[in-house]
């Protein structure tokens, strides 16, 4: 079975054009202000009773975002009110992380106008021990592939690199004689976890910037950030193409210089990336100086969020804020557009995965309404994935004005000259082996790795001017006549839109690493 590394597990991400008037809040100072006729903070005669509420249903976690004017103190108060339990609280943005079995616990909140903006539910599932599911096989690399590889290495080679077609399209092999990138730069990975013992990832990975946040709180004891013993290895893949080192041993990241670090947000068995711990990685990231983060992956239940749903709307705005309060501190957001082989700019898509954690029902949803988070986010640069040929991957989704950059992903069906002739992305997995995946959630640590070298070289750029550069040292791509589906047929490429100088599969162009050091 090929897994896609769909943006984790299933996943992916993107960011800069957003239709106007879905441009989220950036700061607190842009809520909405409070009415006329909103109720006052002091006043609690459109609040909930004060008492602790039914507690009849399931147990399930909720974002509570405050209104401009609201107080911590008073929020929490009536979280409590409510029959809530908080289980954090984000000053900084305003997001309250609560839990409760109260079935009107959101819609007393909701009431309270005064307090907050939106409450959501940030799952439709109870909250459960999670069961143990499988995830797609990475397919292996072979010690007759390692030895082939190592047998034409030239000299200042990694072992592997000669397999590492993706290296060589965006030409990282030859930025790596100019620069590796700098100590003083590190890509937060937040993803399933990464394995900081592998020999390839441990010269350059940073524990005092990694966490466990899944659940909303980070946890940051010795290994907290390394995979569940039934988990992923999804995020230790990502980890490697981004920062895998120069030592002699296997592959070299894109940014071999620069130091990496792990925020774990998805559950243990299913590997499903929930709000409150997204949001917690998030301001992990921000609090602790990183400078790049790579999101190959959606945010849980819903691949689509509708400002429509209450409590989609809520999801919307927390993740929105705390991906926002990251940029104003300095950390650029890398993510992946997904694997669903989807047009982002259509005028409707049929969204059929969602909710993924109870029965999915079927719904046809308009893209510029309906978020894919975090990577339709203002600010979060947006990546589809090329195979080697330079075409579009088969799975990868596209759209004109919503896809930023392209880089390389993989593509069975595009089979590189290569020892081992294969066309997914080789890296690191747990336990000190290698392994290939293919992906939009491949394609993202490409781009964050370029813009770990375009940080260590202009280190006082900020988010904005970085994805800039992103983009005007991209090299353009033309909408191709032919590309592969998924029977490895090719078929014409009546999907690729351009305009603006972009198109819709490959934005301002595949990335390109020997500019990010020139």
């Amino acid at each position: 079975m090929d897994q896609l590394g769909s943006r984790a597990p299933k996943k992916r991400s993107r960011a800069l054009a957003v239709p106007v008037g879905l441009a989220l809040t950036a700061s607190l100072a842009f809520l909405p202000v409070v009415s006329a006729s909103a109720a006052p903070l002091g006043n609690t005669a459109d609040a909930a009773p004060a008492s602790k509420g039914d507690t009849s249903g399931p147990k399930l976690s909720y974002v509570a975002n405050l209104n401009a004017y609201a107080t911590m103190k008073a929020a929490k108060k009536a979280v409590e009110r409510a029959g809530g339990t908080v289980v954090t609280a984000y000053e900084q943005i305003g997001v309250v992380v609560a839990h409760s079995q109260n079935p009107d616990f959101a819609k007393q909140l909701r009431a309270q106008r005064g307090l907050f903006v939106s409450v959501g539910a940030t799952r439709t599932a109870p909250m459960t021990a999670a069961r143990t599911t499988e995830e797609g096989a990475t397919q292996q690399l072979s010690a007759a592939d390692a030895a082939k590889a190592a047998a034409v290495a030239q000299e200042g080679q990694e072992p592997l690199e000669p397999n590492q077609w993706d290296l060589r399209t965006i030409k990282a092999d030859e930025a790596h004689k100019i620069n590796d990138g700098s100590r003083n730069v590190t890509v937060g990975i937040i993803d399933t976890g990464v394995d900081d013992t592998h020999p390839d990832l441990a010269p350059n990975f940073s524990k005092g910037q990694s966490a466990n946040c899944v659940g909303g709180v980070a946890d940051t004891t010795e290994g907290a950030w390394r995979p569940y013993a039934d988990g992923s290895d999804h995020g230790t893949h990502v980890a490697g193409t981004i920062g895998a080192a120069r030592n002699g041993l296997g592959v070299s990241g894109v940014a071999p210089g620069v130091k990496i670090a792990a925020i774990k947000v998805s559950e243990p068995g299913t590997s499903l990336f929930y709000t409150e711990s997204v949001v917690c990685g998030f301001m992990f990231a921000a609090e602790k100086g990183i400078e790049v983060t790579n999101n190959s992956y959606y945010v849980d239940p819903w691949l689509f969020n509708c400002k429509s749903d209450d409590d989609q709307k809520a999801l919307v705005e927390a993740i929105g804020r705390a991906t926002k309060y990251a940029e104003r501190k300095g950390t650029l957001h890398i993510a992946s557009a997904g694997n669903s082989d989807q047009d982002l700019a259509a005028d409707s898509l049929v969204d059929d995965s969602s909710p993924d954690d109870a029965t999915p029902v079927p719904r046809t949803i308009d893209p510029k309404v309906c978020l894919d988070l975090p990577t339709q986010l203002p600010g979060v640069v947006t990546v589809s994935a090329t195979g080697d040929k330079g075409l579009r991957s088969y799975y990868s989704s596209y759209g004109l004005g919503v896809v930023d950059v392209a880089a390389p992903g993989g593509d069975k069906w595009q089979v590189p000259n290569t020892p081992d002739a294969n066309g997914r992305v080789l890296s690191t997995v747990p336990g000190g082996g290698y392994g290939y995946k293919q992906g939009t959630s491949m394609a993202a640590p490409h781009v964050a790795g370029v813009a770990a070298l375009l940080k260590s070289a202009h280190p006082s750029a900020t988010p904005s001017q970085l994805q800039a550069m992103l983009k005007a040292q991209s090299t353009k791509a033309a909408c191709p006549t032919q590309i592969y589906n998924a029977a490895g047929t090719l078929i014409d490429a009546t999907t690729c839109a351009s305009k603006w100088g972009q198109t819709g599969y490959y934005g301002y162009g595949v990335i390109d690493a020997l500019k990010a050091v020139k």
